[in-house]
């Protein structure tokens, strides 16, 4: 699949090295090299994602000026990124970046295992959670009860039963968004939302700007669908995103599409602030680009003093830039396959209609269930149960990753599903599989990414149980132990593997 080169300025490349520089030194006291200091530095920008793969790098005399460094350091350090395999040249075509050969890159999304493998593996490739009964019997003796009224027509609704689509607008007119019920269109799951936008906005060889890292389900959805990927770094740590990056790409780039995670971000737990998200919609208007936003974590706030910002769609003041896409699935049950469309209502109108030569609609006594729940106090005391279970299950796996992996580095989020992990010395391609050999199952960094990059992460969901946290963390201790006596691991393997 075609995918879209950048290009890093001598200026941005040494904005972006300035962090790395700062550390300086070795582990072991003694002073690396000015070259090597610097090839380290690209290094890591490469695996972190914050510096795409392909990316052309400035000429080396351009470097050395915006460094204050010699011409020679930098040749010294392009020399040594392509024996190590980041970097590739041609005479006469410059440098750009590159993984090394025998990396592999993301090939495929996250499948949970059998529920039958729980006895002698623990999933964390699955950030979902069980049931939250009562409820989830509830809602289908209240959807069963309604179901006759229903049961006497074909029963094909490509946009969505009318109650179900009138009960999803009405909450988002109560989060502040005034939303008529034309502006919805019920889906199958969250997934089958984002593929009607795709769909929309995003034909085969289009581009589609991501966040990096992202979802890796929707990753391969767009991949498959032939999209060409452009990665836009978030911000450091938990900071959401980098809105300098965002502009480059939104003008230099011209992307058909953006989708992002402002909320509880997936794979690293970001909660996007109110300004940032009001710049980004002012900027994707101003670029003419759709701006699909997931918001199927919103509402997993574990943190409640912390508050939450606006939808996205609250700073569209024209209506027609964001697309929002939401889903019964994370807030209440995986199992439970409805989510559901916001946009205007002449997108929603364009997409209904092109789901005739697809799906046709989505189940009616599932939707029926939604109903029943968000119409009394069924959606928000389960929602309670959903906030309570992620918390103490959080709070047991950050518990148990401070005990036992101390050097492994990673930042609290305050609601969500998932936490990214730095793994240290370890890769985390390598510690995926050697994890499955010791009883837990982890997805690696490069899933969540475009190009190979993030080698050294792993996502961690909140959905193994509290009892279970500790046991999960010792046997992933044990995996990254036997990865570092230097066992053989099978990096192909690693590549085609869930995790």
């Amino acid at each position: 699949m075609a995918q879209w080169t950048a290009a890093v300025s001598a200026a941005q490349l040494a904005r972006l090295l300035a962090p790395h520089s700062e550390r300086g030194g070795r582990g072991d006291g003694r002073k690396v090299p000015a070259y090597r200091g610097l090839a380290d530095g690209v290094r890591l920008l490469v695996l972190e994602g914050r510096v795409p793969v392909a990316a052309r790098l400035p000429a080396e005399r351009e470097l050395a000026v915006a460094l204050g460094v010699s011409r020679t350091t930098v040749a010294a350090a392009y020399e040594a990124l392509r024996a190590d395999g980041f970097v590739k040249s041609r005479r006469g075509a410059g440098s750009w970046t590159a993984v090394p050969d025998g990396r592999p890159v993301p090939a495929g999304g996250l499948e949970p295992l059998p529920p039958e493998t729980a006895a002698s593996v623990i999933d964390l490739g699955c950030a979902a959670l069980p049931a939250p009964e009562p409820w989830l019997t509830r809602g289908i003796q209240g959807a069963l009860a309604e179901l006759p009224a229903y049961a006497a027509t074909h029963g094909d609704y490509p946009a969505g039963i009318p109650a179900l689509r009138e009960a999803i607008a009405n909450r988002y007119t109560e989060r502040g968004v005034p939303t008529m019920p034309e502006q919805i269109m019920v889906t199958t799951g969250g997934m089958g939302a984002v593929a009607a936008a795709a769909r929309l906005f995003a034909g085969r060889g289009e581009r589609i700007a991501v966040e990096a890292p992202s979802y890796a389900n929707v990753l391969q959805l767009f991949r498959e669908n032939g999209a060409r990927l452009v990665p836009v770094a978030m911000a450091n740590g938990l900071a959401g995103w980098d809105l300098g990056a965002w502009r480059r790409v939104m003008r230099d780039v011209a992307p058909s599409m953006a989708y992002v995670i402002p909320d509880f971000h997936n794979p690293t737990g970001a909660l996007v602030g109110d300004d940032q998200r009001r710049e980004l919609v002012e900027t994707a208007r101003a670029a003419g680009v759709a701006l699909v936003a997931d918001e199927t974590m919103a509402e997993l706030s574990i943190d409640p003093e912390d508050g939450m910002p606006r939808p996205l769609a609250a700073y569209d003041r024209g209506g027609g830039t964001v697309v929002t896409v939401g889903s019964a699935s994370k807030a209440f049950w995986a199992g439970l396959r409805i989510g559901w469309v916001r946009a205007a209502p002449e997108l929603v109108r364009r997409m209904v209609a092109a789901r005739a030569y697809l799906d046709l609609g989505s189940p009616v006594v599932e939707q029926l269930a939604v109903v029943w729940l968000m119409r009394g106090e069924g959606w928000a005391e389960a929602v309670a149960l959903r906030r309570a279970l992620a918390r103490a299950n959080r709070d047991a796996l950050v518990d148990a990753l401070r005990r036992r992996t101390p050097d492994w580095e990673f930042e609290v989020p305050a609601g969500g599903l998932t936490m990214w992990v730095r793994t240290g010395d370890v890769s985390g391609s390598r510690l995926a599989v050697t994890g499955e050999q010791y009883g837990v199952r982890v997805p690696s960094g490069p899933r969540f990414g475009v190009d190979g990059a993030f080698e050294g992460y792993i996502r961690l969901p909140f959905s193994a149980a509290a009892s279970v946290a500790d046991e999960a963390v010792s046997r992933l201790a044990a995996a990254a132990e036997a990865v570092r006596s230097g066992g053989p691991i099978d990096l192909q393997t690693a590549g085609s593997l869930v995790a």
